[in-house]
């Protein structure tokens, strides 16, 4: 599966403070029948963003600048719960391409980055910053590994295994590098 190449971003970010947001508040589990990846974009936090008879209600996922934000900031501990692949394509789908916070659940993150989905573990006074100032123009800059936070807020670097980064950097999951390594197989398979 390709996807944009992630290089570098600048967007306004959105921001959830809420701590703990788990992966079935990301996308409840009610809709992990779906097999597309299309359209999960308008379910991505559900059960916030609608009321019981499906009518959007007045929470800021639901505002013209969150659907424009790419950039998404949330509390402490973002992605914990169960494990599952729809949430990260939910959030792509809704349009963010990256989250940043202060810790960021490992299924989650691994889920994320094999999906194309760029999750950021930033340290704790530059995610403070950036919860306390939403809708800010923050650069990500994935060649260099680094956020930049507008008004001299400062750089922050932060960590990405040297395959996933490649991966983002190529717009490439894994399975299209390794298809893309096919001449390389190959002759290794010749050679032996």
């Amino acid at each position: 599966m390709s996807f944009p190449p992630f290089k570098t971003l600048t967007s306004e970010t959105l921001v959830l403070r809420m701590e703990n947001i788990d992966t079935d508040q990301v996308i409840p589990a009610r809709f992990l029948t779906m097999t597309s990846r299309e359209g999960l974009g308008k379910l991505a936090f559900n059960d916030w963003r609608y009321d019981e008879n499906g009518k959007e209600n007045d929470h800021p996922l639901n505002s013209d600048t969150a659907k424009a934000a790419q950039i998404l900031v949330a509390g402490h501990n973002f992605g914990c719960g169960s494990s599952r692949e729809h949430a990260p394509w939910a959030l792509m789908d809704y349009g963010f391409r990256a989250v940043i916070s202060s810790e960021i659940a490992d299924i989650f993150h691994a889920n994320a980055l094999k999906n194309g989905f760029l999750p950021i573990v930033i340290e704790k006074s530059a995610h403070e910053w950036l919860l306390d100032h939403p809708g800010e123009d923050v650069t990500i800059d994935l060649e260099a590994c680094e956020v930049r936070l507008p008004k001299n807020g400062g750089t922050y670097p932060f960590k990405i295994d040297p395959f996933s980064r490649l991966c983002l950097l190529q717009g490439q999951d894994e399975l299209d590098y390794l298809l893309g390594q096919d001449d390389a197989i190959t002759e290794y398979e010749a050679a032996q």
